[in-house]
């Protein structure tokens, strides 16, 4: 059983093009997706409108459904430099607006969620996406990858403070994970 009553999460998946949110609240012990979308950035020419953007629509999506706490995920390095730099200016932002509002604030690497999430950090994002609509017995839009990223690390996060992926007992994956604890699964 889960020693979380009740939580409500933000999860947001930072990028200066396009930003992913989600809010997932458990209550009751059953999960809800109250919201999941995207933020298009593309229309901001100047990076500085862009990061103020980010920065309101954050908060206004902490005014309007109230979380506790934020999970996003952190900026991975790739090939190009400037690209990490400006999604780390993105994720900070954020994080700035969830300081500012006084959530708690946690930071997942893109590996950790899909570990959560799959059972495999290394799975592509339609693998996670797809594992989301079984967990959460939602439909998730094409093209909402950025919206499921944000999700997954939502569900992360709740996993980790829930106590789901501390049992110090290795899983294959889902399947196996829920024969050893069928109290996990949400109806």
């Amino acid at each position: 059983m889960s020693k979380i009553e009740n939580i409500k999460i933000l999860g947001i998946d930072p990028g200066t093009q396009v930003m992913g949110y989600a809010v997932l609240d458990y209550f009751g012990g059953h999960h809800r997706v109250e919201t999941l979308g995207v933020i298009k950035l593309k229309k901001y020419k100047d990076h500085q409108e862009k990061l103020k953007e980010i920065f309101l629509q954050t908060q206004e999506l902490i005014e309007v459904y109230l979380p506790t706490e934020l999970a996003i995920e952190a900026p991975f390095y790739g090939k190009n430099v400037q690209s990490m730099l400006k999604l780390g200016r993105a994720q900070g932002v954020s994080i700035a607006a969830g300081i500012t509002m006084g959530l708690n604030i946690t930071e997942y690497s893109p590996k950790k969620i899909k570990q959560s999430i799959t059972g495999n950090g290394n799975a592509s994002k339609e693998q996670v996406a797809a594992m989301l609509q079984s967990i959460l017995k939602i439909k998730i839009e094409k093209g909402f990858l950025d919206a499921t990223d944000a999700l997954g690390a939502a569900m992360c996060h709740f996993n980790q403070l829930s106590g789901v992926l501390s049992t110090g007992k290795k899983y294959s994956g889902w399947k196996s994970f829920l024969t050893d604890n069928p109290d996990k699964i949400s109806r």
